[in-house]
């Protein structure tokens, strides 16, 4: 990127993921905007830019993960502040988008709150959203400004591939751990020239599931379960521990956001998955940190999409496989 381009580009980190964004504006060659982002005595969000951005196009890093309104509200207060400090264009970028899992009522009286996130975004002065796999692909219809919704199968996919060429993997399936990932699943098969299984599952009330059958041939095979979220990882190493059981000779799983709330790490390390492979769209404490997760950095991919939509090229480009 260019010294003049700099000049025009601003990007600005709230405190969600400062590493990420840190090594973004490495990709690029730039330098990360001046911004003081904290909070007053009592408990409220301080923002203040220490440089003027009139004119500029400016990007804020800023996953919406844990304390999720923390980190929202910096998003929305950092988004005002440039908004009324005159920059041209505001785009957010968003490599986890919290609340995206209450996508939908399904009971009575339930909000829609990824629909009310959304709309505090445009409210805020967003005029563009970059994010990465989304829970729902419909979220990006909440918005009222342009979406760009990056997936992360490309970045996964080159790591299994170069691990498939330094050790024998044997054969590999690619399994979706529910009837509504097999879109997810398909994608990074397709880049690792791999077949797809499918778990099938039923829930017996809320927060447990149950591993009724496996849609696909995976015996003697090395499984790849693919998702989009890990949480507290129950369904995660329940179905991992239930491939092997049907004949699986490895287990391995991959998920873009790694939420990892208790007691997950302990279930990871304890489970039968031999290694979860998952991307810094939310930064890993270092308490988090196990031998059998392998994180993989979305930076390249992110800076790519920043550099194409300040110059005003497809972006599309970074689906291809």
């Amino acid at each position: 990127m260019s010294y003049e381009d700099g000049k025009k580009l601003k990007i600005f980190t709230g405190n969600a993921n400062p590493k990420l964004a840190k090594e973004i504006v490495d990709y690029l060659g730039l330098e990360l905007g001046k911004a003081f982002v904290g909070k007053f005595n009592n408990g409220e969000i301080q923002v203040l830019i220490d440089e003027s951005v009139r004119g500029k196009d400016v990007f804020v890093i800023q996953p919406t993960c844990q304390p999720a309104n923390d980190t929202l509200m910096e998003l929305l207060i950092m988004a005002d502040a440039l908004k009324r400090a005159s920059a041209k264009h505001i785009t957010a970028v968003v490599p986890y988008y919290g609340y995206a899992r209450q996508d939908r009522k399904t009971r009575g009286r339930e909000p829609i709150t990824s629909k009310l996130v959304a709309d505090l975004m445009t409210t805020a002065g967003i005029t563009r959203v970059v994010t990465m796999d989304l829970h729902a692909g419909q979220i990006q219809g909440f918005f009222d400004v342009p979406v760009d919704h990056l997936g992360s199968a490309s970045i996964i996919a080159k790591y299994l591939n170069q691990k498939k060429e330094e050790m024998d993997m044997g054969d590999i399936v690619v399994v979706s751990p529910d009837l509504g990932g097999v879109t997810r699943a398909r994608d990074l098969a397709d880049r690792i020239n791999a077949p797809i299984a499918i778990i099938e599952k039923r829930r017996p009330r809320p927060g447990v599931a149950e591993v009724m059958n496996v849609i696909g041939d995976i015996k003697g095979k090395t499984c790849i379960i693919i998702d989009d979220i890990v949480d507290t990882a129950g369904s995660l190493c329940g179905g991992a521990k239930a491939l092997k059981e049907l004949g699986a000779s490895r287990v391995y799983a991959a998920c873009a956001h790694a939420v990892l709330t208790d007691p997950a790490v302990d279930r990871i390390k304890k489970s039968v998955i031999s290694e979860l492979i998952i991307t810094n769209t939310i930064p890993l404490p270092d308490e988090k940190k196990i031998d059998k997760i392998k994180v993989l950095s979305v930076a390249p991919l992110l800076g790519e999409a920043i550099m194409r939509i300040f110059h005003d090229v497809s972006v599309s480009r970074l689906f291809d496989k």
